[in-house]
């Protein structure tokens, strides 16, 4: 047990990378648009998703390959496909999260310089210490802010217990207007995290083999585990924070970064206390600043390996070339949306709801074939979980559509 502990790191990867905009943003306002009555929808969305991204260092530690290497297997189409998807997300994804981290830094460090200027330089912090560290430095670093974001959290819904005087109602809602319905679905888009994370976390994991011998599969799914279920326990905190602190109380959050960081800050110290600013604001920006970081590494790492298998050898398009291209390209659509935060994070989170069963097909097929070794195929349990995961995301899915 103490071996496994000690040789965490992928899985709190996950956690570093899933507990952004799902949690700080969109669980928040859950919670203060919805009480608990979106409850059902997380902990569905978290036990329908999990073994698909289970299947990730699953796959990567039986094997010794990423899902990257298996998606060519299955056919050079769905690799391609891969590609296209997430050359045309991860930019929407990494200028969300940065957005809102630049946002808390404006109103927790001082809003002396421009948001702009914050952006740029929370960026320019992140590909430095990824260039600097890479994987190892990320591992180390997210085991810290992790540990700090747990406890921050907690004590921020301890308060907020404490201080309540209202009942709580536990009444669960379906949404029935559009725009209620399209809130629901960007808020299981990113909860806990976009499907295609799998991909990082297989990638991830292939490379903490590198650094750890004996992180074999069982390690691996005991490491994942912990972070799963950090990320559903942290989701759950954050929309009791938003019933506890916001349910009813007539804010409206604004779509600008910096005012809807503030608007969340002081709404938070307005009902607990001014000294509980510290905690509120450390639990935010140790979230966006870990997603900002990981997401940061993980793209680049999974564009640079989608061209190697695409054109079967090694390119001048890098882990440095494609962190150059996602830096570029996440500050100018910054500064054509800032003002426009939460539009931004609606299209990204919608995006990843909709392309969500295509990942869920293909790491379900992957694990269920040859290319796995059958030891660590899926059992009966998680057949059916998986079949169920599918038609859950697809029924979703559609139901957005048809409501257009």
């Amino acid at each position: 047990m103490l071996s496994r502990l000690k040789n965490l790191g992928p899985g709190l990867l996950f956690a570093g990378a899933a507990v952004g905009v799902s949690h700080l943003v969109q669980s928040t306002r859950a919670g203060a648009d919805f009480g608990l009555g979106l409850l059902w929808a997380l902990l569905l969305v978290n036990l329908f998703k999990y073994p698909f991204f289970q299947y990730g260092p699953r796959y990567a530690t039986a094997t010794g390959e990423s899902l990257l290497d298996s998606y060519k297997k299955l056919g050079k189409g769905v690799l391609l496909i891969y590609f296209v998807v997430n050359l045309a997300t991860m930019f929407t994804i990494q200028t969300a999260v940065t957005i809102v981290t630049a946002g808390l830094a404006s109103s927790l460090f001082g809003d002396f310089i421009s948001l702009e200027l914050w952006t740029i330089i929370i960026l320019i912090i992140c590909v430095s210490l990824l260039l600097l560290g890479r994987y190892k430095l990320l591992d180390r670093m997210m085991k810290i802010i992790v540990i700090t974001l747990t406890l921050s959290t907690l004590i921020a819904v301890s308060i907020a217990f404490s201080k309540n005087t209202t009942e709580i109602s536990v009444l669960q809602i379906l949404p029935k207007n559009q725009l209620e319905i399209a809130f629901l679905i960007a808020f299981m888009g990113w909860m806990p995290a976009p499907l295609d994370v799998a991909v990082w976390q297989s990638l991830w994991t292939i490379e903490k083999n590198k650094t750890v011998k004996k992180y074999d599969t069982k390690t691996a799914l005991f490491d994942f585990n912990i972070g799963y279920i950090g990320t559903i326990f942290l989701g759950i905190g954050f929309v009791l924070l938003g019933t506890l602190v916001m349910f009813n109380s007539g804010e409206t959050f604004s779509n600008s970064a910096s005012v809807f960081s503030k608007q969340l800050i002081n709404m938070y110290t307005s009902n607990l206390g001014n000294w509980a600013y510290v905690v509120i604001g450390l639990a935010a920006f140790t979230t966006m600043f870990s997603t900002t970081l990981t997401t940061l590494d993980a793209s680049p790492r999974a564009m640079t390996k989608t061209t190697q298998l695409l054109f079967n050898k090694k390119t001048a398009l890098n882990y440095n070339f494609w962190m150059a291209i996602l830096f570029i390209g996440s500050i100018l659509i910054f500064l054509y949306l800032a003002s426009e935060m939460g539009f931004l994070i609606k299209i990204a989170t919608i995006l990843s709801f909709i392309t969500a069963p295509f990942f869920a097909i293909i790491n379900y097929k992957l694990i269920s074939s040859k290319h796995t070794p059958k030891a660590w195929r899926p059992s009966l349990a998680f057949h059916i979980l998986s079949w169920l995961g599918i038609l859950f995301l697809i029924g979703f899915c559609a139901w957005y559509l048809f409501t257009l």
